[in-house]
């Protein structure tokens, strides 16, 4: 039984690791009891009664902030990243299966923006667009800003997918008269998937949430996140945590969607596949 014991080096890492989940959740945990503050309720604590005054509050007219105008935009921007990072993500992730003249440098190029200062992207854009004489706005500058941060790690998603990929299912596909089409259609696509999926996952939430590479790009109209972060200067009522609760709420529901959603095609796969092993 002496050799079951937990050496005192497993309680150490243990409490560290309980100290890392305290510190990463403490604070959203925080914002949401504090959300349900009362009527009289402040920004602190302690909580004064327990209500859903705040988020009923929170759909009224705001005296400061744009609320739901900024919330509608970041839905928009982040839903078009999100269709721009899958599609260019999956096609460069078929192009990059083959060397082909300066493919290095098309990657380094890339994927150097996640080493750049996030600030000076945007910055840079924004710096750019009033260059050439062109309005900032959430679908043009912004977009660019976006996709600068969520492309590359698309890329490296679908690369490292890629990279495992078997080339005999093609290979068979096409033995079987499949075109390059019907390949990627009915055999490429099916397989990866749920990838794309994460892929997607990661384009809107890292776009929703940005507020570095937003902040000098977006123009005149804010972003979600640009009007919390200048609201915590403004606000004197707890209806800015009712916010914050209900988006982490939405970024929550995001994941869980998609995590729903592998799960379901991952069982289908695998229903089919054993459909056709009994020669269903």
């Amino acid at each position: 039984m002496r050799g079951d014991r937990r050496s005192r080096s497993f309680y150490i890492l243990a409490c560290i690791f309980a100290l890392f989940v305290l510190f990463l959740y403490g604070p959203i945990l925080t914002v949401i009891l504090l959300s349900f503050q009362g009527p009289t309720g402040g920004l602190t604590f302690p909580m004064r009664g327990v209500s859903m005054h705040w988020f009923y509050d929170l759909f009224q007219q705001q005296a400061v902030g744009d609320i739901w105008g900024s919330f509608a935009r970041s839905i928009r921007l982040g839903g078009i990243v999100m269709v721009i990072t899958v599609v260019f993500s999956f096609l460069a992730g078929l192009a990059f299966r083959h060397r082909f003249w300066g493919a290095g440098g098309v990657f380094y190029i890339a994927v150097a923006s996640l080493i750049m200062p996030s600030v000076v992207v945007s910055l840079g854009i924004g710096s750019m667009f009033e260059l050439l004489g062109l309005e900032r706005n959430w679908y043009s500058s912004a977009l660019g800003a976006h996709l600068s941060w969520t492309l590359p790690f698309g890329l490296l998603i679908m690369f490292a997918v890629f990279n495992r990929f078997d080339p005999a299912y093609e290979e068979a596909a096409r033995d079987l008269g499949a075109s390059g089409w019907q390949t990627i259609r009915h055999v490429v696509l099916p397989i990866v998937l749920p990838s794309l999926v994460g892929v997607a996952l990661f384009g809107f939430t890292l776009s929703y949430d940005e507020i570095a590479r937003t902040s000098q790009s977006v123009g005149a109209l804010n972003t979600l996140p640009l009007e919390l972060q200048a609201m915590q200067t403004t606000a004197t009522t707890p209806v800015i945590y009712a916010l914050g609760a209900l988006t982490t709420g939405l970024s929550l529901a995001v994941v869980l969607c998609c995590l729903l959603l592998v799960t379901v095609m991952q069982r289908r796969r695998a229903r089919h596949g054993s459909d056709a092993g009994r020669g269903v």
